[in-house]
């Protein structure tokens, strides 16, 4: 339906609603079952439907709020959806928004992560993941080029990059620790040389096509104070905790329920830069530390999360699922898979909503402030490394079976054996590259394709 069509139910009615809250609901709901392909195509799933045809919101006020959202930590698509829910409906807006843009995604993870752990040593299924991994290997890359393309504007912001990617692939480093670290010389530059940052912002762009049917000073605004934040702060904070100190209370300090829940509580608090830039970090905790799951298994999550609606991040869905169901305590195995897969899910997205809903009545006050912006350059630089980080890290564990780790002093690196190479995962690597890179097919097709080359492999009895 375009600009022009739309109809008189699509048009703010008169009270504390500016667009009709069922109305919402079945918009928001239709969008959540098409955020395939990672934020940028979630981005523009709204994009299209908010600003370009229903009109609700006008160009400009959108990127205001995605500007917003990119300075968070934790998955900005769907922090956006919550804001613009807020926006449109208030505070129960931003709340539907939010869980409709995640729920489809927890429905078809929960339901493809059961049937790994049933039926994954089969041979249909390790055929389908011989296809699937080398897959997302190329789809890392290809987010490691697009991202660079946007973000490493300069010579200083290529350097923050190049030490971000040394200082995890090669000095082992935490990924908070980068993180922050690239955010304070962000801020420092500015400081003593602000020319060598190039940053740059949508907001003096000129809004195109109709207006929108509402007007920004009529859109849903709360005045900031210090009762409001405190009360949202308390409540927000013991929402967000207390499934964990169920799990405490219920299975033990040491159980997998609450060694889950407080990891990927802290995991959702330095999520900046989106999916990939965190999931070596998790990867390395889950598979290192605690165990979870074996090195090739998060490559398979991933994959899942490629074909499945929602952020990317619901990975951490699957890592939690498989690693209660190994380490289940006194709970049925699929019990505990189940509860550690939402109690995941819950921890990884209720900040999300505290910081949109927290927030929102501030945001004006961050237009323009160039030290914060300063310090969110320095942060997406490095995000480059740790996304290059992240396809080093597949590399080693899809196109080899075994690797080895070398220590020398700070150097911490792993290193693939060279005589352990997989040829079959290599070739569909080199096609998926191909595929993505040079033909630009969408993640689902290339998926898909690549699912089917890894059936033709285990037909022929190539997959090893």
């Amino acid at each position: 339906m375009s600009a022009d069509e739309t109809t008189t139910s699509d048009r703010p009615a008169p009270g504390r609603d500016l667009v009709p809250f069922g109305t919402a609901v079945r918009t928001w709901f239709a969008i959540s079952l098409q955020t395939f392909g990672g934020p940028a195509g979630q981005i523009a799933v709204m994009q299209r439907t908010l600003v370009d045809e229903k009109r609700w919101i006008g160009q400009q006020r959108f990127l205001h709020a995605l500007n917003y959202c990119m300075l968070l930590p934790g998955p900005e698509a769907q922090q956006l959806a919550v804001y613009t829910g807020w926006l449109l409906n208030g505070f129960r807006g931003g709340l539907v928004a939010g869980s409709l843009f995640v729920l489809p995604g927890v429905v078809a993870l929960l339901g493809l992560a059961a049937v790994y752990v049933a039926f994954g040593d089969t041979t249909a299924v390790a055929a389908l993941f011989a296809g699937l991994a080398p897959a997302v290997l190329a789809i890392v890359v290809q987010a490691v080029v697009r991202v660079g393309r946007r973000a490493l504007a300069g010579p200083a912001l290529v350097a923050l990059a190049v030490a971000a990617f040394v200082a995890l692939t090669v000095l082992g480093l935490p990924f908070p620790l980068v993180v922050v670290a690239a955010g304070v010389l962000g801020w420092l530059l500015h400081r003593v040389a602000p020319r060598l940052l190039t940053t740059a912002g949508a907001d003096g762009a000129q809004p195109a096509g109709p207006p929108p049917l509402i007007p920004d000073d009529a859109l849903h605004s709360a005045r900031p104070s210090g009762r409001r934040t405190a009360l949202l702060l308390v409540l927000g904070v013991a929402v967000w905790l207390a499934p964990v100190a169920a799990a405490a209370i219920t299975t033990g300090g040491d159980g997998v329920l609450t060694q889950q829940g407080l990891f990927f509580s802290g995991t959702a608090v330095v999520t900046f830069g989106g999916a990939y830039a965190v999931l070596a970090y998790v990867a390395q905790r889950a598979v290192e530390t605690y165990g979870w799951l074996a090195p090739g298994e998060m490559v398979r999550g991933l994959a899942l999360a490629e074909t499945t609606p929602g952020p990317l991040i619901m990975v951490v869905q699957f890592v939690a699922f498989l690693g209660a169901y190994r380490d289940p305590g006194g709970l049925d195995p699929w019990v505990a898979a189940l509860l550690g897969a939402l109690l995941t899910t819950w921890v990884t997205f209720v900040p999300s909503f505290l910081l949109i809903l927290l927030g929102a009545p501030y945001v004006e006050r961050l237009r323009g402030n160039r030290p914060l912006a300063a310090a969110l350059t320095g942060i997406t630089a490095a995000v480059v490394g740790v996304i290059a980080n992240l396809a080093v890290y597949f590399a080693l564990h899809t196109l080899f079976a075994s690797t080895t780790t070398v220590q020398a002093g700070p150097v911490h690196l792993e290193l693939p054996d060279l005589a352990s190479v997989r040829p079959v995962p290599v070739v569909i690597a080199l096609v998926a590259g191909v595929l993505v890179l040079r033909l630009r097919w969408s993640v689902l097709r290339t998926l898909g394709a690549c699912a089917l080359l890894g059936g033709v492999a285990g037909v022929l009895g190539l997959v090893d």
